[in-house]
């Protein structure tokens, strides 16, 4: 179970990508989808960003802190 929701500046900071490359990255299926949470709100679950890190991190050769 995640732990919080990220709105989006907490996932552009999270991750060092520009709001055009998170939702270009979800429509093609490369970055987590985000979730409705009020009528005009979403978020992403922390979970699911730390494990895209992590994913990203070890594809690179390196280890997730």
């Amino acid at each position: 179970m995640s732990k919080r929701f990220l709105r989006l500046p907490q996932v552009m900071e999270a991750t060092g990508m520009r709001r055009s490359a998170i939702y270009a990255g979800m429509e093609h299926g490369d970055f987590p989808k985000s979730f409705q949470i009020g009528t005009r709100a979403v978020a992403w679950a922390e979970d699911d960003i730390d494990a895209w890190k992590r994913a990203k991190l070890e594809a690179a050769g390196k280890e997730f802190a």
